[in-house]
């Protein structure tokens, strides 16, 4: 199966940038298509008319027009590129496409001490609009402590469906395999490039050692078996190769791997048909990664209340912030310097993978759970749960926070933040 879409520079994911932390860099982007396009620089701290978002300020690149500015790489990490356009119904557009690819800023320094680097991207191709609702993976982001409301008579409105899955744009059993030696030492660096799925992945035979969330180190690296990621969130996990054979990288869920989600990992010398061994569920835990220190009182908390309206059969879902949707809501003023508390409560069953443009925030609380040290630019808010992350607004410019799923973020769960 070939499948035509948009690109950067001819492939899907889009070719590597690598970049050096504080090292200017002149990016021009040539827009070859016949709509205006939006690039936005996920993860990195940019002026608000360079970073991509038309809510923020930045001027679109017209059709068949070009545009040059310059970055200033920074934090060092695993960052990431993608398309900011609305998509709405049309789902030929924005984060649905393949314009998305990884941006590796080089630290000064990398403790990890690994032999390989690999960099894997996940997505879903032709997309279509369903009945079905989304799974909550409550198995793997554990629905949180708020009491369920009374039940909507209003049917759901439309939800996503795939049909193809790919891992660096080549569904399982196409492309190249990642080939490795034994007792090496590889670093995955891992990115959902998804328009709107969460995604868990293993690797039979092996652990994964995370050593950094949305490409932030965490103060405590832990193994596990299976890797969970919200839409837009990357992982960086070493993996000591360290059982010979022709194995499967892949989802869980059978389904989506038979169509395409996983790739091939293949010890030097070995032969034979890839194999692949469920795992046992387990849930994701950010907490596990942070640790017990205390964190400073911040100097306001913000209540981000995160709502579903139902759209009803043959309609679209609508989203509430605080009960207003976007195109209805006033900006949140911020002043720079202080430390604010984005306390989230989910009020619907779905997961939220939220993000805050421009900006590095730290987990602080899930669930209950208090926890520190844990730096994100997007976290998943599980089914009727409960989140609290901490941010310094020291980036000046308006920033905008959303819903990394396209169907919820362009249909209202959306907020502008504007410096005063």
């Amino acid at each position: 199966m070939i499948i035509s879409t948009i690109g950067y520079n001819g492939s899907v994911p889009a070719p590597l940038l690598r970049l050096k932390e504080g090292h200017p860099v002149s990016v021009e982007l040539i827009n070859d298509t016949d709509t205006p396009e939006l690039v936005h620089w996920h993860g990195q701290f940019v002026p608000s008319e360079i970073d991509g978002a038309s809510e923020e300020g930045t001027p679109t690149v017209r059709r068949h027009s070009t545009r040059r500015y310059t970055l200033l790489p920074t934090p060092s990490g695993t960052r990431w590129v993608h398309s900011h356009t609305f998509a709405g119904p049309d789902t030929s557009r924005g984060t649905y496409t393949g314009q998305f690819g990884f941006v590796y800023i080089e630290p000064a320094s990398d403790p990890a001490r690994y032999d390989q680097e690999v960099f894997l991207t996940t997505h879903e191709w032709q997309p279509f609009f369903g009945a079905k609702e989304m799974g909550t993976d409550a198995e793997v982001w554990p629905q949180g402590p708020l009491p369920k409301p009374p039940a909507d008579s209003t049917p759901n409105g439309y939800e996503i469906g795939y049909r193809a899955f790919s891992i660096n744009g080549k569904s399982l059993g196409h492309g190249e395999p990642v080939r490795v030696k034994r007792g090496e030492r590889v670093m995955f660096r891992i990115l959902n490039a998804s328009a709107t799925e969460n995604i868990q992945l293993a690797f039979p035979g092996h652990q994964f050692e995370v050593v950094a969330l949305d490409g932030n180190p965490v103060p405590t690296p832990r193994t596990v078996r299976v890797l969970a990621l919200g839409s837009a969130e990357r992982i960086d996990a070493v993996v000591t190769m360290n059982n010979p054979g022709v194995w499967i990288l892949g989802t869980p869920h059978d389904e989506d791997r038979r169509d395409g989600m996983g790739i091939v990992v293949e010890y030097a010398g070995a032969t034979g048909t890839p194999r692949w061994i469920a795992p046992a569920k387990e849930p994701w835990d950010y907490t596990r990664f942070g640790d017990a220190r205390t964190v400073p009182t911040p100097d306001e908390t913000i209540p981000m209340r995160i709502g579903k309206i139902n759209g009803g059969a043959h309609g679209f879902n609508h989203w509430t912030i605080n009960d207003q949707q976007f195109e209805h809501s006033t900006p949140i003023q911020i002043h720079h310097g202080r430390r604010y508390r984005l306390a989230f409560q989910n009020l619907a069953d779905d997961p939220h993978p939220l993000h805050l443009h421009r900006h590095t925030f730290e987990v602080v609380n899930v669930n209950g759970r208090a926890t520190a040290g844990v730096m994100k630019d997007t976290v998943v808010v599980p089914g009727f749960g409960t989140v609290d992350v901490d941010f310094v607004a020291n980036d000046p410019g308006d920033t905008l926070f959303h819903c990394h799923q396209t169907l919820h973020m362009d249909y209202g769960l959306m907020r502008l933040f504007k410096y005063v």
